[in-house]
């Protein structure tokens, strides 16, 4: 028997907006370690905006926008106007952001605004970093193996704005495009539209205007336990991955001294990168290059078991930039500005711990059954 076309729409629901998602849904699970997350940054949120007792307007709650800015992570959505649209029809949404059925969507500019609120408290690395404490307690790192690498990211400006800085009329609109004889450096150009991109090539690479991203994974499970991005030369890899497994140093607990291991590619195979590795009590796992050079890792430490582990593990890091720039749309940033581009860069790796997390989750949970 043929269904009848017909639309009847009842006045009332008596459903909650949770019987619309499905139990075994991967968010459910993301969203749990996202609100004990979100629970635990209590204090920095109520440092962020004036106390009740002044007045004013409310405005968004922190809680809801970071959970808004991670869905737009997971599923790939490129603007914030895109979004704000989804979010209008999208079930799935509200109720991951907390927004009732009857609720008001924002409007673009106002949640685009209340992020620079984020920018100025650093809520997105203490966000990560909440993640990563989580991935501790659950006993699923190392803190003493880990990799480091670096990627590069195409910043949200073209050639046309790499123009000369102090504007000199061969570089005016009659010529733009126009490159050709042309020099153009870092030191005598920059872009009118982002300021903070670097003109950069790697490899077999086209000169472009990037930004370089940075993450320290843990051997353990490939986990990103510290990102950063920095501004794209020759330098700043090396000089990331110092930062960062000094950091990772300093978090050990305990005061005696414990040799942790550093895994990279090539690229860290400089003198001065190893000497400094091992003044900090690093043991430098980073690949040989004997190409027409003599390699600053010794051959002792490149015939060890441990370099060997390394050198596979290492590899898993690879995952994250994958993951970061298909899904989390990071291969070109729609963000200008290098403290905007780091927000999301670091606020895309929290989002591809989170899925990782919630991956060995259930793959704990099939063992214990």
């Amino acid at each position: 028997m043929r269904g009848a076309d017909t639309f009847t729409e009842s006045l009332f629901t008596m459903r909650h907006l949770d019987d619309f998602v499905p139990l075994d849904h991967p968010l459910r699970m993301i969203r749990v370690m996202v609100n004990k997350a979100l629970a635990n940054m209590d204090n920095l949120f109520g440092q962020m905006y004036a106390a009740d007792i002044k007045g004013g307007r409310p405005s968004i709650a922190p809680e809801k926008l970071l959970r808004a800015m991670l869905i737009q992570v997971l599923y790939s959505v490129r603007s914030e106007r895109q979004l704000m649209e989804q979010t209008q029809y999208n079930l799935l949404f509200r109720w991951f952001i907390g927004l009732a059925m009857d609720d008001a969507v924002w409007v673009p500019t106002v949640f685009s605004k209340n992020r620079e609120r984020l920018i100025e408290h650093d809520a997105v690395i203490e966000f990560f970093n909440q993640i990563v404490q989580q991935a501790q307690e659950q006993e699923l790192l190392s803190g003493e193996h880990f990799s480091v690498d670096g990627t590069l990211i195409q910043a949200w400006a073209g050639h046309k704005s790499f123009v000369r800085k102090d504007r000199t009329d061969d570089d005016g609109n009659a010529n733009a495009g126009n490159f050709k004889d042309q020099k153009r450096s870092n030191d005598t150009h920059e872009s009118t539209t982002d300021g903070d991109a670097r003109l950069y090539r790697k490899g077999k690479t086209a000169s472009e205007l990037r930004f370089m991203g940075h993450t320290l994974t843990d051997n353990r499970h490939g986990l990103v336990v510290s990102a950063v991005v920095t501004q794209a030369d020759g330098y700043a890899e090396r000089e990331a991955a110092k930062a960062m497994i000094n950091d990772a140093r300093q978090a050990l607990p305990g005061d005696e001294p414990i040799t942790i291991t550093l895994g990279a590619d090539k690229g860290y195979d400089a003198k001065e990168f190893i000497e400094a590795l091992q003044e900090m009590n690093v043991l430098p796992h980073v690949a040989q290059n004997k190409s027409g050079r003599q390699s600053a890792v010794t051959d002792a430490i490149a015939d060890s078991e441990g370099y060997a582990i390394s050198q596979q593990k290492r590899k898993l890091i690879e995952q994250g930039f994958g993951w970061a720039k298909t899904v989390g749309h990071m291969r070109q940033v729609l963000v200008r500005g290098i403290k905007k581009v780091d927000q999301m860069f670091v606020l895309t790796m929290a989002g591809y711990n989170l899925t990782r997390l919630r991956s060995l989750g259930q793959i704990r949970l099939q063992g214990q059954a």
